[in-house]
This record gives structure tokens, C-alpha cells and sequence, in this order.
């Protein structure tokens, strides 16, 4: 019950990278995060859902244009922190970035984030 909570909670931050117009992302975080949410990404620590979406609108404005982030492994929660893998991929087979999250949950939503990104590098055919 715990992974399908944690699942739907992570689902819901990934379909802010891929919303359809940027004026949904706070609302997409807003029912995922917490408000006072500790977002650890490739640029440090920040906290609140405004420095989330300050990163996920920046991912969307990437200058090889926006991309599709996606959920591409199972939620793996084998204590109170769950982790899944995500792939980033821009349009036409561009700059893809892979990493891992592993997120902390606190009444059903992410309260913790920490990004492992991999290299950018070109999609493998």
C-alpha cells in the first residue's frame, strides 16, 4: 500500500516536467509536495515548492526544447524512502538525461527529493 502511495505521489512530480502548458507545474507539485518540501538537486539544496518548480520549468525550457520526463522503473521503497529511475529526453532523439530520485514521504506526499542526474548525453539507437 505504502509503494502505491509513494508511486502515484512520484507520477504526480513527473507530469509536471510534462505538462502541456507551464501554468499547471504549481498545481501538479502542489499535489505531490509538501509545502515546506527539501528539494536536494544538481545546484544544492532548496526548500519549498517554488524552488521545485523553478527547476522543473527550467528543465522545461531546455535550449534543445522541451522534453518528455519519464518514470522508467518500478518504485522501489524498501524502507520509508522510495526510489525510482527517470529518463529526460528532448524532441528528435536529442540530449537525454538519466538519473535516479529517491524521495522521503510525509502524509502521502514528498517532503524530501534528492536527484542523482547522470551525464546528457545523445539517445542510444
Amino acid at each position: 500500500m505504502q509503494e502505491e502511495t509513494a508511486q502515484s505521489a512520484i507520477d504526480t512530480f513527473i507530469s509536471a516536467f510534462n505538462a502541456s502548458d507551464d501554468s499547471y507545474v504549481t498545481a501538479l507539485l502542489s499535489r505531490a509536495l509538501t509545502s515546506d518540501v527539501v528539494f536536494w538537486g544538481p545546484l544544492g539544496r532548496s526548500e519549498g515548492i517554488e524552488a521545485v518548480e523553478r527547476f522543473v520549468l527550467d528543465l522545461r525550457r531546455h535550449p534543445a526544447g522541451a522534453g518528455t520526463m519519464t518514470r522508467c522503473s518500478a518504485v522501489d521503497m524498501p524502507d520509508e524512502w522510495a526510489r525510482y529511475r527517470w529518463v529526460f529526453t528532448t524532441p528528435d532523439g536529442g540530449p537525454r538525461l538519466e538519473g535516479t530520485d529517491v524521495v522521503h514521504l510525509r502524509r502521502n506526499l514528498i517532503d524530501q527529493v534528492i536527484v542523482f542526474a547522470g551525464e546528457i548525453g545523445p539517445l542510444a539507437s
